[in-house]
């Protein structure tokens, strides 16, 4: 399963640059980090579980996933 929401396809970024400034003054700076969607499980009406992010689960995206 991709870290990926299927209801609105958040999926992860990468985040952290720095400008060359702050690359120079740093003892040991950090690069690129990757950041991932907060996925939940989330009932479906019909009692199976699908994993969304927090985001469509506070909206209530998944009470109208229709399981075909």
């Amino acid at each position: 399963m991709a870290k990926v929401c299927p209801t609105c396809n958040k999926g992860t970024i990468i985040v952290g640059h720095y400008s060359n400034r702050v690359r120079a003054t740093k003892f040991n700076p950090t690069g690129n980090k990757r950041k991932y969607p907060n996925l939940q499980w989330a009932p479906l009406a019909d009692g199976s579980r699908i994993k969304i992010c927090t985001k469509c689960m506070k909206v209530g995206k998944h009470t109208k996933i229709q399981v075909i």
